[in-house]
């Protein structure tokens, strides 16, 4: 059964002033739909956009078929008001995907707490977000500790994200980080202006080793904003996720892709690149500039995290 959340509101990039809006409600696909009957839906606001809708969800549906993986997908274009989604509320490990939402519930205790951040929360927010590393993500989740990472789940509305004793080990949902991304991209009541524009400038700067996935096919004329998780667990299979916004002065588009059951990091980045390249051409047509599918980096292999025991 399908079900139906709301979105806050969403402005396009750091450069615009005006606010433009996420859908009102949202039809999310069952978690239960099988990968053997993958079918992507998209569906467009207005009419004369249907068309790009249904060519969307054919195309994504073609690249993603027959991976053999678990997928979960959501995406919105503000411009052309498309929504595509694809087991949007399957849970699966968020690795170091939940440092996206460690950084959003770190900027939310400090603006209730009416101050800046300190040195040393800056210092590690541009490690955790920049670099993924490890510590200092782990510094910030001790710090913020789970009472606010709730509290700001909570005013989010991401009710499918459920927190692990272990950051890596949270259970995340492709419809809850959608959500997340339009909170730290937009006119929201969760996170003030400030907040949302370190958190962008903090996701356009991750180092270059780490831009795979749903950046792959962007228009160089596009801002990109990733953060990115890989993590083979439970056992040896490869949970690959990519969380990105994607901005000009004049629009903006969210995509989310989670995946488990991947034999390789590689293989993981490649799924969620095949469909993210059809996403861009078809937000973009007429754009010829566009990045191309990552190569192969000699830390690809290489868990992005200490695999935690319990």
């Amino acid at each position: 059964m399908s079900r139906h959340r709301k979105f806050p509101a969403f402005s396009a990039t750091l450069l615009l002033g005006s606010a433009l809006a996420l859908p009102a409600t949202f039809p999310a696909q069952s978690a239960t739909a099988a990968t053997s009957t993958l079918a992507v839906h998209c569906v467009a606001t207005a009419p004369a956009n249907a068309p790009l809708a249904k060519k969307m969800a054919a195309q994504i549906t073609a690249k993603l078929q027959g991976r053999g993986t678990a997928i979960g997908l959501n995406l919105y274009d503000l411009q052309t008001g498309v929504t595509c989604w694809y087991q949007s509320n399957k849970r699966f490990y968020a690795a170091s995907v939940i440092k996206a939402t460690i950084l959003g519930a770190l900027m939310r205790r400090a603006q209730e707490q009416h101050r800046q951040l300190t040195a040393t929360e800056t210092r590690n927010a541009w490690l955790m977000i920049t670099q993924s590393s490890n510590n200092a993500a782990t510094a910030l989740w001790k710090d913020v500790g789970n009472t606010w990472m709730q509290h700001f789940l909570n005013l989010a509305g991401m009710r499918e994200t459920q927190l692990d004793y272990a950051w890596g080990l949270t259970k995340i949902t492709a419809h809850d980080e959608l959500l997340l991304l339009g909170l730290l991209s937009g006119p929201n009541n969760v996170l003030n202006k400030a907040s949302r524009v370190y958190a962008q400038y903090l996701m356009a700067h991750v180092i270059a080793s780490q831009r795979w996935g749903v950046p792959a096919g962007t228009p160089t004329n596009v801002i990109v904003h990733v953060k990115n998780g890989w993590l083979p667990y439970p056992g040896r299979d490869w949970e690959i996720n990519s969380i990105g916004s994607f901005t000009t002065a004049s629009r903006a588009y969210l995509i989310v892709m989670l995946t488990y059951g991947n034999p390789s990091m590689a293989y993981g980045i490649a799924t969620i690149e095949g469909a993210a390249e059809v996403i861009h051409a078809l937000l973009n047509p007429g754009e010829h500039a566009m990045l191309p599918p990552s190569r192969p980096n000699p830390t690809w292999g290489n868990p992005d995290e200490p695999i935690p025991h319990r």
